[in-house]
């Protein structure tokens, strides 16, 4: 691990503050980015301006975000899985330990504090010839468009969601800083202490980047990019949790309509989990070669499935940490004969999303033998322990729509959008309204998501407790809140840490 100002400055709390770039620090990253340059004090030419680009994306495949913890999480700290204890991974997440919870604050301040430089860079970059107007609104629109990412990933694991909280543990939202801090700016940084801004000023700017992103950008890159589509999907996700029904509706409408991630159906849907690239995706993590892998030990393949190559499904390859207990087992329609050795699934029902489920063998020097497990990211990508994950799919838009028109009142098209999904999924049609309908339309989503780190933050925006065979974790409970880095707290007399920790 290289050595700086910044790790000198970080024992006293300041990391978010002075997050030196593109270097690796505490786990943050595993590898450099793709095509980096040594610090963001060089953003000063086109070429340096395109490589820095890169880190923030890298920082998306870190453990401690969706290469691992907010894929894994969302379902650990909710009620779709249990922890095998092969490895002891998750173990504690899965019970709802305390100090056992997301930990990307870190990682992404760093990359806040990479996209704000990127973002002032911007006017002043010259090149021969001059750097052309559509460039650079696609460097700000991608900037913004990650920007809005990381602030919504950071408030939604540590801050209530908007209209659902428990006062007397509130402590409002996370800092808001859009001013970016070099390496030489030791003054500066020592400074500058910010509090916690309000939930609602965290969305406006929130909202506010995806606007200016949605306006920048097209659909011209790959779907491992930002792109317009990608922007209003995740505008949608964020409205929804927002509870603004109405601009959830609208950009999940112009999400579906976009030709970028195609709404698979039947067979197909299995078959495109098969798939290198999903062709749901609308924008995905991608991983694409084996230097970029989080490993044997901690990519989400190693940790959803032992299974190393699913052509030979009695190789044993990861661990297998995190598995779908009995009750989701049930939901999806499973059924199971025998144990041990001798588990075998007798039958899949009629939800094709059975298929995403299979037997492995197990890790039997552990004596943990065969279990049921998730086998959506299991060796697609050519090599083991890499596989390209969808963060933002297109049935996400179709259950963000549903959800949103029941809200606005508009159950009949609530329930068209349902059935669409349950025939798409080898379901039968229903016939439901109110409060039924609803449960339903939150039934699917958490089968269709499951595995994908959405659970953990359906419960916490609707203010549910969380039952589970682990123990049950009330939505008073201050658990439901992640932990702030404590040396955060320690260097910044502003911050206050969440109640409980």
């Amino acid at each position: 691990m290289k050595i700086n100002t910044y790790d000198m400055l970080r024992s006293i709390g300041l990391a978010f503050l002075m997050a030196i770039s593109l270097i690796s620090c505490d786990g943050i990253l595993k590898v450099d980015p793709r095509q980096s340059i040594d610090g963001f004090d060089a953003l000063n030419t086109p070429e340096n301006m395109e490589a820095a680009l890169n880190s923030p994306y890298a920082r998306l495949r870190a453990v401690s975000a969706y290469g691992r913890n907010l894929t894994a999480f969302g379902d650990a700290l909710a009620d779709n899985g249990l922890a095998t204890n092969n490895s002891g991974r998750l173990f504690n997440e899965t019970r709802n330990q305390a100090y056992s919870h997301y930990t990307h604050w870190t990682n992404f301040y760093f990359g806040i504090n990479e996209l704000n430089l990127f973002l002032e860079a911007i006017p002043g970059i010259q090149g021969t010839p001059e750097v052309p107007t559509a460039t650079k609104n696609r460097w700000e629109g991608e900037a913004k468009f990650l920007r809005a990412l990381f602030y919504f990933d950071l408030i939604k694991a540590y801050a209530y969601m908007p209209g659902v909280t428990v006062p007397e543990l509130d402590k409002g939202g996370i800092p808001l800083v859009l001013e970016g801090v070099k390496t030489t700016d030791i003054e500066k940084a020592l400074n500058r202490q910010p509090a916690r801004s309000s939930v609602d000023q965290v969305y406006a700017q929130i909202y506010s980047d995806l606007v200016d992103a949605i306006r920048l950008l097209n659909d011209s890159r790959g779907i491992q990019f930002a792109s317009q589509t990608a922007a209003k999907a995740l505008f949608s996700r964020v409205a929804l949790y927002n509870r603004d029904w109405g601009k959830a509706a609208e950009l999940s409408n112009e999400a579906l309509a976009s030709t970028r991630g195609k709404l698979l159906e039947g067979e197909d849907y299995i078959a495109g989990w098969r798939l290198s690239v999903h062709p749901e995706s609308i924008f995905d993590l991608r991983f694409e070669n084996v230097s970029e892998s989080n490993g044997a030990n901690e990519s989400i393949q190693a940790t959803y499935t032992t299974i190393r190559n699913l052509e030979n499904t009695n190789q044993i390859g990861g661990w297998g940490d995190f598995i779908p207990n009995p009750v989701f087992v049930n939901l999806i329609g499973i059924s199971v004969t025998g144990a041990g050795p001798s588990l075998t699934i007798s039958d899949r029902g009629g939800d094709v999303r059975a298929f995403q489920y299979e037997v492995g063998p197990g890790r039997v020097a552990n004596g943990s033998g065969r279990r049921m497990e998730c086998i959506k990211f299991a060796s697609k990508n050519g090599f083991a322990f890499g596989d390209n994950i969808p963060l933002i799919r297109k049935s996400e838009m179709l259950l963000n729509r549903m959800e949103a028109y029941f809200h606005l009142g508009q159950e009949d098209l609530a329930l068209i959008d349902l059935n669409f999904l349950k025939n798409a999924r080898g379901l039968e049609e229903v016939t439901l309204e109110g409060e039924t309908l609803l449960a339903e339309i939150l039934l699917e989503r958490r089968k269709e998501l499951a595995f994908e780190g959405h659970r953990f933050f359906d419960l916490k925006r609707y203010g549910r407790d969380i039952i589970k065979q682990q123990g049950n974790v009330p939505f008073s409970d201050f658990r439901i809140l992640a932990n702030i880095p404590q040396a955060e707290v320690d260097g910044n007399k502003n911050l206050d840490q969440n109640a409980g920790y």
